[in-house]
């Protein structure tokens, strides 16, 4: 028997009952890594040889009658967490030779757990991209088309699970870089809570791991089914334990609804600033045609969903004050000047994106507040609401396109050009206000391509849009296995 494309849950059922041991499923994913992989390109760092250690020592575990959550089960680790002995680049070659002492606490959690590590997967330059390539490991391919981007910046680990390189993953998210890729790739992933689940040691090289938390950017589980999402959101999740963890556990409520007839849905498939693909629009309608089915409130306007355009806004002033913080001194000088010379009264994204990196702390403040504001109209909307349904991005995985300026790169909506960076927007519907959003797969666009969209929670009750996730995929299917 194949395993390769078993769910975690199911391995671990069959580890019990006898009837595989890790060594085994160990072997069979290296064996598919070696074959595979040359064309696809998504694990970039290979650790075999400690991974048929883990999984002996697994095995040895199970024998004694120990068990845990992930225990024997072959997973891998998104390039940018530290994980001792091996590099972490950020596909970065000025620290192609990096190699970390510590693991990062989320590689902790998943030994501890009982995973076993097959290898680390490929990332952007700088994880900013919606791409996987980077001149130290080269470029990941799609799955499903090895012309095509599988997303970024988790786009090796959406990549390797939609090939059977092991049965979950861990990524991370300031711009979708979860959600795009399973998007991208057919596959499921959670982007949890701000603040839920511990970052340290996710952290640009040479950076020491520091137990400080990002604005915007979480860390968050990857897999082939939503049940398999609970199970290693629930290893992830937690505080870290050198700050809030010395005083603070995690107790997250359960789902709002167990049933689909339960669930309260606003359906969103229209941005003010960036129009909806026919492919993205059709998965959005097989999500509302399920819900109906079952007897779901499903409404598709709201006048308590918060003003996008300003949401938009606030997003990338806050995105881009955060990622300029990482700029050079000369760098951030040139963005000095370039928004010094911009008309008083100028607007735009592409404002935005020059005023928002040189923000001073009195306006970094003030947007923040902004924000606060945003999340208590999102407080109200989910009095009415149990999830919002949205777009990722407005279409199926791009083309290659490895334009080193981004403002030269346009994405092609429905045969119509539009600019490259437009597309995050609806990363930020989520990330902007810290919200949990759960990608699902929703089937395959007419050029066979997986199309997926976001499940968007309530702050902290990440459970609710996992739930419905788990119940979508009994209706519309879920993960499918490129042809």
């Amino acid at each position: 028997m194949e395993w390769s494309f078993r769910a975690a849950e199911e391995l671990s059922a069959a580890m019990r009952a006898g009837e595989v041991t890790s060594v085994e499923l160990t072997e069979e994913a290296i064996a598919r890594i070696e074959r595979d992989d040359k064309a696809i390109n998504a694990i970039c760092v290979p650790d075999f040889e400690r991974a048929r250690a883990a999984a002996r020592r697994a095995d040895e575990a199970r024998g004694r009658g120990e068990d845990k959550p992930l225990l024997g089960i072959p997973v891998t680790v998104k390039e940018s967490y530290n994980m001792a002995g091996l590099p972490t680049t950020w596909g970065m070659p000025a620290f192609r030779d990096y190699v970390p002492a510590e693991d990062a606490v989320q590689v902790s959690r998943l030994e501890a757990a009982g995973a076993v590590t097959l290898g680390k997967t490929n990332v952007p330059f700088m994880l900013q991209d919606l791409q996987s390539f980077n001149e130290i490991y080269g470029t990941t391919n799609n799955p499903w088309d090895h012309g095509r981007s599988p997303g970024g910046s988790s786009g090796g680990s959406a990549a390797a699970l939609a090939a059977g390189f092991g049965a979950l993953s861990i990524g991370s998210d300031i711009g979708g870089s979860l959600r795009t890729p399973a998007h991208f790739c057919g596959v499921y992933a959670h982007k949890p809570t701000l603040g839920l689940a511990a970052t340290r040691g996710m952290v640009p090289p040479p950076a020491p791991a520091l137990p400080a938390e990002i604005d915007l950017a979480v860390v968050g589980p990857m897999a082939r089914t939503a049940r398999d999402l609970s199970l290693l959101l629930d290893v992830m999740a937690g505080p870290d334990p050198l700050t809030l963890g010395v005083a603070y556990e995690v107790a997250l409520p359960p789902a709002r609804h167990e049933q689909l007839s339960d669930f309260r849905v606003l359906i969103i498939d229209e941005h003010p600033l960036i129009p909806t693909g026919s492919a993205v629009r059709a998965g959005l309608n097989r999500v509302a045609d399920a819900l109906t089915a079952e007897g779901a409130r499903v409404e598709r306007h709201s006048p308590l969903l918060p003003d996008l355009t300003e949401a938009a806004t606030l997003y990338t002033q806050l995105l881009v004050s955060n990622l300029a913080a990482r700029m050079p001194a000369e760098q951030y000088e040139q963005a000095r000047a370039v928004a010094a010379g911009l008309p008083e009264d100028a607007e735009g994204s592409e404002v935005a994106w020059v005023r928002g990196a040189v923000f001073s702390h009195r306006e970094w403040i003030e947007a923040n507040t902004r924000r606060e504001f945003h999340r208590q109209t999102w407080r109200q909307l989910f009095g009415e609401f149990d999830v919002v349904v949205c777009p990722i991005t407005p279409t199926p995985a791009f083309p290659h396109d490895h334009k080193p300026d981004m403002r030269d790169r346009r994405i092609d909506i429905d045969g119509v050009a539009h600019p490259f960076g437009d597309q995050l927007v609806w990363a930020g519907v989520a990330t902007m206000p810290g919200l949990p959003a759960t990608a699902i797969p929703t089937g395959l666009s007419p050029e066979g391509l997986p199309v997926g969209v976001q499940l968007i929670g309530p702050m902290f009750e990440d459970r609710t849009p996992l739930r419905l996730a788990e119940l979508l995929e009994e209706k519309i299917g879920g993960f499918q296995q490129p042809r």
